[in-house]
């Protein structure tokens, strides 16, 4: 570990650091202070980046120093002897840098996979020298790995464990000069699910049984498409009653209020009268705090106890299949299309830039709950065949 530390006999700072595999002290005429200590860890900092990009020049810090000329030329860059650092140390920096463009929640879910899935697997190689086999045998291994309920990873799930894992390999081989191992892998195929939505009865039987201080909350969410995160982290600041619109910026994202899921997502949803009069009757109750929906010292609530609490109990008094919340912003899509609404229309409502993801994932649902699509071309083999 690389530090900064006092010399007992001068009472001077000096420089501890590893290079190449070396132990380098660099011994400086500061004396021992908060100011020039926490200069002269501003420069280990540098040096330890560089150290991990391979651009580390020892002369340039060091040039009287008896390291420097041992060094020499090589040093000036380790990548071309083709020798690169650590994975750990590289991926340590790589994810300091990507940090500034996530959330919080998502860098915390890929510090969890770096820490619980990577690093100990691939940590203590060179990153240059992991290969197309050292990937494959990690992705198998992840196969045989079990969840905290007992079941194997899924296929989703080992995607998403190898994707830091590809980010950090791809921006190492550009760095460090190197075709990165991981082309040609292809992600495991994911099989699909279906979506699950309500029918229009199923959705009047829940709001009509569900407790009384959700049925505003069930019914909105029924009938706007709102994401679990953006219903729970609603403010009434952002509630036009007199355009009637609901304005969705923000979503709670583990306790924490974060800019929508993508620029998409950052939308206005148009109030229907069902909507418009609930939230009229919801604000009687809560409109005095900050948020739409929560509990009663006025803290957002916490969609894990309304599931498991409201939710499922629910569903099984009403012997509806188990589904997740989720479904209600699949059934509002179904809803909508299912009435005519125009799919531009639906799409601006759901949060997507094209009417792609409508056709290719709702579409089929329509005809279960009209029973008009393909009804002109049997009327017309009805008729073609009957005039004999």
């Amino acid at each position: 570990m690389a530090s900064i530390r006092v010399r007992d006999t001068t009472g001077k700072l000096f420089f501890d650091f590893r290079f190449q595999n070396t132990r380098c002290r660099e011994q400086t005429a500061l004396d021992d202070n908060p100011v020039n200590r926490r200069k002269l860890e501003g420069i280990l900092k540098r040096i330890e980046a560089e150290i991990t990009l391979g651009t580390f020049e020892y002369s340039r810090y060091f040039p009287g120093s008896s390291n420097a000329k041992k060094f020499g030329k090589k040093a000036a860059s380790v990548r071309d002897d083709h020798e690169t650092s650590l994975f750990k140390s590289f991926g340590e920096l790589w994810f300091q840098e990507m940090q500034i463009q996530w959330r919080k929640s998502h860098s915390q879910t890929v510090a969890a996979t770096l820490k619980n899935y990577i690093y100990p697997w691939f940590g203590e190689k060179e990153v240059g020298c992991i290969d197309k086999a050292d990937i494959l045998e990690f992705r198998s291994s992840l196969a045989k790995v079990t969840s905290r309920k007992g079941k194997g990873l899924s296929a989703t799930r080992i995607n998403h464990i190898m994707t830091p894992l590809r980010m950090i390999l791809s921006e190492a081989a550009n760095r460090f000069n190197f075709s990165s191992p991981d082309a040609g892998i292809k992600s495991l195929k994911v099989p699909r699910t279906d979506v699950e939505p309500f029918t229009l009865e199923e959705v009047r039987l829940i709001i009509e049984s569900v407790r009384p201080d959700y049925r505003h909350y069930f019914l909105v969410r029924f009938f706007t498409g709102l994401r679990t995160s953006e219903v729970d982290g609603l403010q009434w600041r952002f509630v036009d009653f007199e355009r009637r619109q609901i304005l969705v910026r923000q979503a709670l994202v583990r306790n924490e209020l974060v800019y929508t899921k993508n620029d998409g997502s950052f939308r206005t949803i148009d109030m229907s009268e069902p909507v418009y009069q609930a939230l009229l009757e919801q604000r009687r109750a809560t409109g005095n705090f900050e948020f739409v929906f929560c509990n009663r010292s006025g803290s957002p609530l916490a969609h894990r106890n309304v599931t498991q609490r409201v939710w499922h109990p629910l569903l099984r008094h009403l012997g509806l299949r188990a589904r997740r919340p989720y479904q209600t912003r699949h059934t509002a899509a179904t809803l909508w299309m299912a009435a005519g609404e125009s799919p531009e229309w639906i799409a601006r409502q759901m949060g997507h830039t094209t009417t792609e993801m409508l056709f290719r994932v709702y579409s089929r649902y329509v005809p279960n709950l009209t029973r008009q699509d393909g009804s002109a071309f049997e009327n017309l083999l009805q008729a073609q065949f009957n005039r004999g």
